[in-house]
């Protein structure tokens, strides 16, 4: 959400800002709606004034005996009440009407972040490991012997539709070690706090982390009027929403391993091979919440969480910073982490990781008491996968293959799998 303070002050920088990510100039009809309310409330003010000075007079001219005074003003108060009414409900509509305007708005990007249109002028700004050489023909996950019996498409489609895939035996063993081995890594080793969020959240908590109004047909909706999450980012954020909280808690770092669910209502015939787009997926999220002068700090602590896990694994990587025409809605910065994948011969993004400064947590109401004293201000958040553990199968699966159909999975997730090291042809970890 946009401070309308800011764009008041400034409309020109807030134009030239929207301008960077593509979009058109927005301040003069903001202020213009942003006028209109003033002038409507004052106006409301006023008659209320009014009304009042009214009503004391009606008992002034009530204890004189003066019966045509007291009628006069009475009518008059009771048309006062009725115009203050009518010009709060006007002021009122034009206050929703312009915070559904500013909600709609993308948050403004980092003065660091490159122009481009899109995800071809992202700027790489890392690059691990050595792409793996093979004797063969790498392979995609999917079509991997050893894990074509153990990842189910058309049961998952009798009982769920396109898009869902049941895994079974090693495969699915697997999957779990990897949220195990993340979650691990986060606690013990980056310090995150292990938090079990709920997957069913309100309006609310959908609104205040900014998906919606923009993103609506992008998630599922219970006939109850709930919102199954599209990644834990949601509820561990809204944690803090209405709290004014002491800058000496801060930062809050927190993860969470959930259910994702997500329509992809805007991605139709993009990756509907194998489970690299699904309906369902499961991620380990952090979310931080921070001063507003540690968030950048934080991101870059937070890409090295992420960043530790893929290198533990063994898995090559590239760290990209998404251009203008590639920077989600909400974030100010995002980093992305692509995986190298031997069998589309392609690194694939398997983490964002994007700082919102005070987007949500003016949509939220969250912030933070000065040590020095002073105003409360708003708390910066930011959010990222650590990783997405589906995509980090893929990756996993296919970086390990071996040209007899078997895969060789990474030493770190032995304790988690019994130390057992194979995929085998069967479907079985040996």
């Amino acid at each position: 959400m946009h401070d309308i303070r800011a764009i008041r002050e400034n409309p020109d920088a807030f134009d030239a800002a929207l301008a960077r990510r593509g979009d058109d100039a927005l301040s003069s009809s903001i202020l213009e709606l942003d006028t209109a309310r003033r002038s409507k409330i004052q106006a409301a003010e006023a008659a209320q004034a009014d009304q009042n000075a009214a009503s004391k007079q009606v008992g002034a001219a009530k204890a004189k005996g003066d019966e045509a005074e007291f009628e006069s003003l009475r009518a008059l108060v009771s048309e006062k009440k009725a115009e203050v009414a009518a010009m709060q409900t006007e002021a009122k509509e034009l206050d929703a009407k312009l915070t559904d305007v500013l909600a709609r708005i993308p948050n403004i990007v980092a003065d660091d972040v490159p122009q481009g249109a899109d995800e071809d002028e992202n700027v790489e700004v890392k690059r691990w490991g050595d792409v793996p050489e093979f004797a063969f023909a790498p392979r995609e996950h999917y079509d991997l012997d050893s894990v074509a019996a153990s990842m189910d498409f058309e049961t998952a489609a009798k009982t769920s539709g396109a898009r869902f895939v049941m895994l079974k035996r090693g495969v699915a063993r697997i999957h779990r070690a990897l949220a195990q081995f993340m979650l691990d890594t986060h606690v013990d080793e980056n310090g995150l706090t292990e938090v079990n969020s709920p997957v069913l959240v309100r309006d609310e908590a959908m609104y205040g982390t900014d998906k919606l109004p923009k993103f609506g047909e992008d998630s599922y909706k219970t006939e109850e009027g709930m919102w199954l999450v599209p990644t834990s980012e949601v509820p561990l954020t809204y944690t803090v929403a209405g709290d004014t909280l002491e800058a000496s808690d801060l930062p809050r770092r927190m993860t969470s391993h959930t259910l994702c669910f997500r329509s992809e209502a805007g991605s139709a015939g993009r990756d509907t091979s194998g489970m690299l787009r699904q309906h369902q997926f499961e991620k380990v999220e952090m979310v931080s919440i921070t001063l507003p002068e540690k968030s950048d700090e934080e991101q870059k602590r937070m890409l090295s969480c992420a960043e530790g896990i893929l290198e533990a694994l063994g898995v090559p990587y590239r760290t990209v910073l998404l251009c203008t025409g590639d920077t989600g809605f909400g974030a100010r910065r995002t980093f992305d982490i692509e995986a190298w994948l031997p069998g589309q011969n392609a690194y694939r993004e398997i983490s964002s990781v994007s700082t919102t400064g005070d987007f949500q947590a003016r949509r939220m109401n969250a912030r933070f008491k000065p040590e020095g004293g002073g105003k409360p201000q708003f708390v910066h958040t930011l959010n990222g996968s650590g990783l997405a553990v589906g995509r980090c199968l893929i990756a996993v699966l296919e970086n390990g293959q071996q040209e007899d159909g078997t895969v060789v999975l990474p030493a770190v997730l032995g304790p988690y799998l019994g130390g057992k090291t194979t995929l085998s042809l069967d479907g079985t970890l040996k």
